[in-house]
C-alpha cells in the first residue's frame, strides 16, 4: 500500500508506544528533509499526528511476519 507502512518492533514498556511513534516521526522528518531540501518550503509538517498500533498477542512471530509481507501484494 503506497500511502502507508507497516512496522514490526518490540517496544520496552518503560519507553512507551507514543514515545516511539513521536521519535520514529521526528526523527524520518529531520533525514528526510536533510535529503530532499525542497520539502522545507512545500510542506510545512511532513506526519499527522496520528497513527494506528494493534497489538499481536500471543501470535507467532513468523505469522505476524508473513502478514506484514502479503501486505506488499494488497
Amino acid at each position: 500500500m503506497p500511502d502507508h507502512v507497516h512496522v514490526l518492533v518490540g517496544v520496552d514498556p518503560q519507553l512507551g508506544i507514543s514515545k516511539l511513534i513521536r521519535y520514529l516521526k521526528g526523527r524520518s522528518s529531520r533525514l528526510l528533509r536533510q535529503e530532499f531540501p525542497w520539502l522545507k518550503s512545500r510542506l510545512p509538517t511532513l506526519w499527522t499526528n496520528s497513527y494506528f498500533v494493534a497489538t499481536v498477542g500471543g501470535a507467532p512471530l513468523s505469522v505476524v511476519k508473513q502478514y506484514i509481507e502479503n501486505q506488499k501484494n494488497v
